[in-house]
């Protein structure tokens, strides 16, 4: 999978959910319109970061980062027929590992 060729403005970040894998309940299988929506991504692209009073904010996330977001954070976009989300560093809740 190539890496899309997107840089996202502001305190924005572009991730690539992690989906989970087909749960089992006793035995039966989970349709996909049933499953919980994925919160964990990994980080594709950060942009610059917010400015503040005339001085940009970092963001402190990096590419390659596993995060956890917030459930209904964010916008999802179709990238090359590859599913992403673009989301406020305030959507991030947390970083994994």
């Amino acid at each position: 999978m190539a890496e899309p060729n997107i840089r996202p403005l502001g305190d924005r970040v572009l991730v690539k959910l992690i989906e989970e894998q087909e749960t089992k309940k006793g035995g039966i299988i989970i349709p996909d319109t049933a499953k919980e929506k994925p919160q964990e991504a990994t980080v594709v692209a950060v942009g610059p970061g917010r400015l503040e009073e005339g001085k940009r904010i970092p963001i402190e996330l990096k590419k390659g980062d596993r995060i956890l977001i917030s459930k209904y954070g964010g916008t999802e976009v179709k990238i090359d027929g590859e599913s992403y989300q673009i989301l406020r560093e305030d959507d991030v809740l947390a970083v994994v590992g």
